[in-house]
């Protein structure tokens, strides 16, 4: 009798819990209700939220919104039509009108999609007045984008018709919609666009619309997208689009203190309003197909260099960490350092060199001496080069950073691992290597590394990840942004580093001394790194690169900056200027070196660029 009424009771349990599922799953979360994706009788219509805008680190609007309007169809819904007058009305041929159709039809019958995107206010107002006639198109209000500053066209991106990759990656987008394409337009695209709104609209069985689907009940309204600040100072961006006019390469500017991308320059560069609207597709083909000047490629992050003379700088923090030298140490410098029947040439300039001098001078064989230390300190050259190489990559070079953009190259800091493939004999000692100490040899960085390095330089060791957004609308800021790397280096050691690095400016045989500025107190370092490409098989030696790093001011550091110019000869040439306006505009506002300022702004190297594309096509047509 017991048993019985357990049995019974759990079969009523099973029972009820059957009932209360099934009512569940039939009434309260019916998809069917609330999704007539499927179903022909019920019409979808979008409302498309405003995208958010994207303003400068001081309120400076760099991306606005402006109307526009999209054509739209539902194949299923189209009739016969005079496609002749279509066509003139929106000023396309046949074969374009067929392509469109089709291409509306692949992806849905029933479903609306964009048939002409981005129709101009004067055709649209004409359109309006004609739509009658023309059975299952209508016009659809979007907003697309609109830049008042012109610059920075890297770094914001640009808005372009999604793919289909994407549209079967997310069931958010459909054929015809917009989307965020490089820059923060894409990494923050999420916030950027918003969330549509949606109307559903019932169809009786003539396929007529007879009002809204359940008086509304599953419809929502559309919420704008977030306004995002950026980490970027407009006037300094656009003052480094000037100063970059007529020649190649890229400016990365870095608040130490936070982390805080201040400018980034990339030279060419363009005007992001030409990626807006129907001459989009036009002026893309011609931006992205100019292999020469490459105006798309983000040259402060995606360009890898040999760091040049900047990178003497870790060398001397590495040896001062291993001890295996300190300040006061001296090396004998004959214009050069020997090495078996190598000789690495240096500046000429008194001997010998202790810490301080060779910073200030920018002495080869000082920093030739200090690397072999580094290097044969230990029993093995592969201990000693994983050694450096821990120290090195702690400065964030050989890595991609982490930061919120979304290109840019890894660089290369070798290890023993990257020599034993060179050398299978493994037989390789710090002289195979030693290229390395000057920043030449296997060592490939980034301008935006060389930035943060410099930055880590200037905290007395330590950085935080280099990111572009500083606020997104009610939105906290990724911990990453706010987290401290430091470096393997002790804070001890920095400081004959950097007086060193002021010396570069103040003493008189410093090799920036001539950029120096008064009232701000610089510390940097003059590049030079040696171009080669290959011509036919043939190693060629092309112009060097000129290259700069600094901060500013040398206590409690505002800015830190790298500047590269392609085949701009040597550091103080090109490169050490425009880092040292960059700063001055920066924390004074304005500069007052009128004459360096002049020269630079009007100075191109464009000369030097096609007489080396002259050179080169020569060369390869086996002309030398």
């Amino acid at each position: 009798m017991k048993r019985g009424a357990i049995l019974y009771g759990l079969v009523l349990l099973i029972g009820v819990i059957f009932v209360v599922r099934l009512f569940y799953l039939q009434v309260l979360d019916n998809p069917y209700q609330i999704s007539p994706i499927d179903n022909a009788s019920v019409k979808r219509v979008y409302d498309y939220p405003e995208r958010g805008y994207i303003f400068d680190r001081n309120g400076k609007l760099l991306v606005a919104n402006e109307q526009s309007y999209d054509l739209m169809i539902i194949p299923s819904e189209v009739k016969p039509l005079d496609t002749i007058e279509f066509c003139n009305l929106l000023n396309i041929d046949k074969t374009k009108f067929l392509k469109q159709f089709k291409k509306a039809e692949n992806y849905s019958r029933r479903l609306p999609s964009v048939f002409i995107p981005q129709v101009s206010k004067d055709d649209y107002a004409y359109l309006q007045e004609k739509m009658y006639k023309y059975k299952g198109f209508y016009i659809q209000k979007r907003a697309i984008r609109n830049y008042p500053l012109k610059t920075a066209a890297n770094v914001v991106g640009y808005i372009s018709e999604v793919n289909e990759k994407k549209i079967k990656e997310s069931n958010y987008y459909q054929q015809g919609e917009l989307i965020g394409f490089q820059g923060v337009e894409k990494t923050y695209e999420n916030y950027l666009r918003g969330v549509k709104g949606v109307k559903r609209i019932q169809k009786d069985r003539f396929n007529k619309e007879i009002g809204s689907y359940k008086n509304g009940k599953f419809d929502t309204l559309a919420t704008p997208g977030k306004d995002v600040t950026l980490t970027l100072d407009a006037i300094l961006q656009q003052y480094g689009d000037q100063l970059m006019n007529g020649k190649r390469g890229g400016i990365v500017a870095i608040e130490p203190a936070t982390g805080e991308i201040l400018a980034l320059v990339t030279a060419p560069t363009y005007d992001p309003n030409l990626m807006v609207g129907r001459i989009r597709s036009k002026n893309s083909v011609r931006l992205f197909g100019d292999t020469i000047n490459r105006p798309m490629y983000d040259r402060g992050l995606q360009a890898q260099y040999p760091p040049g003379s900047p990178f003497k700088i870790i060398n001397s923090l590495i040896a001062l960490q291993e001890n295996v030298i300190d300040e006061n140490i001296t090396f004998s410098c004959q214009q050069g350092y020997r090495y078996g029947n190598r000789k690495m040439g240096c500046h000429s300039h008194s001997s010998p060199v202790n810490l301080n001098f060779g910073i200030y001078t920018s002495c080869n064989s000082y920093f030739a001496n200090t690397y072999r230390r580094i290097i044969e300190k230990y029993d093995r050259p592969r201990d000693g080069m994983n050694t450096w190489n821990k120290h090195v990559e702690s400065f964030g070079l050989g890595n991609f950073l982490g930061y919120d953009l979304p290109v840019g190259s890894k660089g290369l800091i070798p290890d023993a691992d990257y020599y034993d493939k060179w050398y299978p004999a493994k037989n390789w000692t710090a002289t195979y290597t030693l290229s390395n100490a000057i920043g030449q040899g296997e060592v490939i960085t980034t301008p935006i590394q060389l930035a943060n390095m410099t930055a880590a330089i200037a905290n007395r060791g330590f950085y935080y990840t280099p990111h572009i957004v500083k606020d997104v609308k009610g939105e906290s800021i990724d911990k990453k942004f706010v987290s401290k790397h430091v470096t393997t280096i002790d804070k001890k050691y920095f400081e004959p580093i950097i007086e060193g690095l002021y010396d570069v400016f103040e003493h008189p045989d410093g090799t920036a001394h001539s950029s120096r500025v008064e009232g701000i107190e610089i510390c940097g370092k003059t590049g030079t790194a040696e171009n080669y490409t290959k011509i036919n098989g043939v190693r060629t030696k092309l112009t060097d690169h000129s290259i700069f790093i600094a901060f500013a001011p040398k206590d409690n550091p505002k800015i830190a900056i790298a500047v590269f110019v392609e085949n701009g000869y040597w550091g103080s040439r090109w490169a050490g200027p425009i880092a040292t306006l960059m700063i001055e505009k920066y924390l004074s506002g304005d500069t007052n070196r009128e004459y360096l300022e002049k020269r630079i702004l009007n100075g191109s190297l464009q000369e030097e660029y096609d007489n080396q594309i002259n050179s080169l096509n020569y060369r390869a047509e086996g002309k030398n």
